[in-house]
C-alpha cells in the first residue's frame, strides 16, 4: 500500500514537471500575460524581461486573464464591429485610447452590429447601418439602408439590379423590347410566358429579333449633358453620331461615352456629334436657328456652345475674369473692382467690395482665366518708413513712390463725410519744396540756385501722383469723367520772402 502510495505521487510530480516544461516551452522561457510590453502590444504572452511593469502581468495565459479576457469591439463613429478583441485593445488606456467600446458578447448579439444592405450607387456592402452611413458620405451619395435584405448575396444581387439592359417580352403577339434595367425588366407583364433580360444590349439590335430598329430621330435625357438617338420603339440608343447613324454594330450594344464621337472635346455647335460636356462648354439643348450656329444633321438636338463674347473677346464657360475697364485701373474716385463669370454662353458681373477695399485678381492656367475679389491690404502702407517693409506683399498692397509708402490700389474714402478720415489719409501728401534765389551782382536780379525743379510742373505732378494714390485725394477726375473740385494749379501755392532770398513752394494732397 505505501508502495502504491509512493509511486502515485512520484507520477503527479512528474506529470506537473512534464506539464510545466511544455508549457514554458510553448510560451518563453516565461509565461507571462502582459497587459502592455514593453514595444507597446497589448496582452501579449512574452517573457518577464518584455512586460512593461507600469501594467498589470501575471505568470499565465492570457486567456486566462480577466484584464485581457476576449470580446466583440464596437467603433460606434466607423461602425465596425471586431471579434475576439482584447478589453484594453479596444479600449485602450490613457493617452492610447482605443476609441471602441467592449463587450462581453458575440457579435450577434449585439444590436449596434446587425448587418444590412447599403447600396452605394451601382455597388453595394453587407455592413452596419453606421458603416454604411460612413461609406456613402466618403461617396458623396446619400444613405440607402435596406434591413429587409439579410444575406450579403442577395444584397449584391440588388445592387446589380440597376445595370441596364434590353429587355424582350411579347406583345399583341409581338416581340418587342423596351431599354431598362434589370430590376425594372423583373416588373415587366408581358403576354407570353416570362421576359428576358440582355445585359449591355439596346433594343434595335438583329440578335433580338424584335420590332425596335434604327431611326434619325434624338433625345435628352433629364440629368445628362449629351444628345442621344432613339430606336422606333421610342428607346433609347447611343449618343447620336451622324457618321453611324447607319452602322449596325452602333445600334448593337451601349458604348460608353468615352468610346463614343468626340470624346475629349465639348462638341460645341456640332452638326454630327451629341457628346456633349459641360465641363468642356458644351450641353444637349434642342435647336434654335436664331441661337445656334449649325443645324444638327439629324433630328433636333445638338451640343449648344456655352461659352461668351465680351467687348470682342471670347471666354469660355466657366471662366472668371477682371474688369480691365480704365476707371478700375486708375482707380478713379467712385470706381470698384469687378470680377466677371462666363456661365451658360451669358457674361454676370460680380461687383467687389465697395471703396475699393478689394481688388480683383487674375490667373491662367492652361488658357483657362480664373479671378477672384481680395482684400486690398492698404491699411499699414502710409506708416511704413522704408522701401523693404513697404513692398512685403505677404503683410501689405503697397508701392514705394517719391520715397513714401503708398497704396498700390489706392482705396476710396466717404470724403463727402465731415466724420470721415479722409482728409487726415489725403494730408500724408502734403509736402513743401524750398526753392533758393540769390541776387546777381551784374544784373541785380534774383536767381534759383537750390530746388529749381520744384518750380516746374514736373514736380507738382510727382506730387499729386502720390496724393490720388492715397486714396480719393489730390486732382483727378471720376470714373464718370467728371473733373473733381481741385485742380492741380490749386493744390500749390508759392510763397516769396526778400529778406531770405528763398521762395517756397507748397503742395497739399
Amino acid at each position: 500500500m505505501e508502495k502504491k502510495k509512493i509511486l502515485f505521487g512520484i507520477i503527479l510530480l512528474f506529470g506537473i514537471f512534464i506539464f510545466s516544461l511544455t508549457y514554458i516551452s510553448a510560451v518563453g522561457e516565461n509565461n507571462y500575460c502582459a497587459e502592455k510590453t514593453i514595444g507597446g502590444a497589448w496582452c501579449q504572452d512574452v517573457p518577464l524581461n518584455e512586460v512593461d511593469q507600469n501594467y498589470r502581468s501575471v505568470p499565465t495565459s492570457c486567456e486566462a486573464t480577466s484584464y485581457c479576457k476576449l470580446g466583440t469591439c464596437v467603433d460606434s463613429q466607423e461602425g465596425t464591429c471586431m471579434e475576439n478583441t482584447p478589453q484594453k485593445v479596444c479600449e485602450g488606456s490613457g493617452n492610447e485610447t482605443g476609441g471602441g467600446v467592449w463587450f462581453d458578447s458575440k457579435v450577434d448579439e449585439i444590436p449596434q452590429c446587425s448587418l444590412g444592405c447599403c447600396l452605394l450607387g451601382e455597388q453595394a456592402s453587407f455592413v452596419t447601418q453606421t458603416r454604411c452611413k460612413q461609406l456613402s458620405s466618403l461617396y458623396g451619395l446619400e444613405t440607402n439602408y435596406r434591413t429587409d435584405i439579410q444575406s450579403e448575396s442577395t444584397c449584391i444581387a440588388t445592387a446589380t439590379a440597376d445595370v441596364k439592359g434590353a429587355c424582350v417580352f411579347e406583345k399583341d403577339l409581338k416581340k418587342t423590347c423596351k431599354f431598362t434595367t434589370k430590376g425594372e425588366c423583373g416588373k415587366i407583364q408581358g403576354s407570353g410566358n416570362s421576359t428576358e433580360f440582355r445585359e449591355g444590349y439596346l433594343c434595335s439590335a438583329e440578335a433580338l429579333a424584335t420590332n425596335c430598329g434604327p431611326s434619325e430621330k434624338t433625345t435628352l435625357v433629364e440629368g445628362k449633358d449629351e444628345v442621344y438617338f432613339t430606336d422606333t420603339c421610342g428607346n433609347l440608343a447611343n449618343i447620336y453620331d451622324a457618321n453611324r447613324q447607319k452602322d449596325k454594330t452602333y445600334w448593337e450594344k451601349v458604348v460608353k461615352k468615352s468610346d463614343s464621337c468626340g470624346f475629349g472635346d465639348g462638341n460645341a455647335n456640332s452638326a454630327t456629334c451629341g457628346n456633349c460636356n459641360y465641363f468642356l462648354g458644351s450641353t444637349g439643348k434642342e435647336y434654335k436657328r436664331n441661337v445656334d450656329s449649325v443645324a444638327p444633321e439629324f433630328g433636333n438636338y445638338l451640343c449648344r456652345d456655352l461659352s461668351c463674347e465680351y467687348k470682342g473677346t471670347n471666354y469660355k464657360h466657366g471662366e472668371t475674369w477682371c474688369s480691365t475697364s480704365s476707371e478700375n485701373e486708375k482707380n478713379l474716385p467712385g470706381s470698384r473692382y469687378n470680377r466677371l463669370v462666363c456661365y451658360n454662353g451669358e457674361v454676370s458681373v460680380e461687383p467687389c467690395a465697395d471703396f475699393r477695399q478689394e481688388t480683383c485678381i487674375q490667373s491662367e492656367v492652361n488658357n483657362f482665366k480664373t479671378a477672384a475679389c481680395r482684400v486690398n491690404k492698404w491699411q499699414d502702407c502710409v506708416s511704413q518708413a522704408n522701401q523693404k517693409d513697404c513692398e512685403n506683399t505677404d503683410k501689405r498692397d503697397c508701392q514705394w513712390l517719391s520715397n513714401k509708402c503708398a497704396p498700390k490700389s489706392a482705396p476710396g474714402f466717404n470724403f463727402w463725410k465731415g466724420e470721415g478720415d479722409a482728409e487726415s489719409l489725403c494730408s500724408v501728401a502734403n509736402n513743401n519744396c524750398i526753392v533758393k534765389y540769390e541776387k546777381s551782382l551784374l544784373s541785380n536780379k534774383f536767381e534759383c540756385v537750390k530746388n529749381c525743379e520744384c518750380l516746374g510742373n514736373g514736380w507738382a505732378q510727382q506730387q499729386n501722383n502720390l496724393c490720388v494714390s492715397l486714396g480719393d485725394c489730390g486732382s483727378s477726375t471720376n470714373y464718370l469723367g467728371f473733373q473733381g473740385y481741385n485742380n492741380l494749379d490749386d493744390l500749390i501755392t508759392i510763397s516769396e520772402s526778400k529778406k531770405n532770398e528763398s521762395s517756397g513752394g507748397g503742395f497739399f494732397g
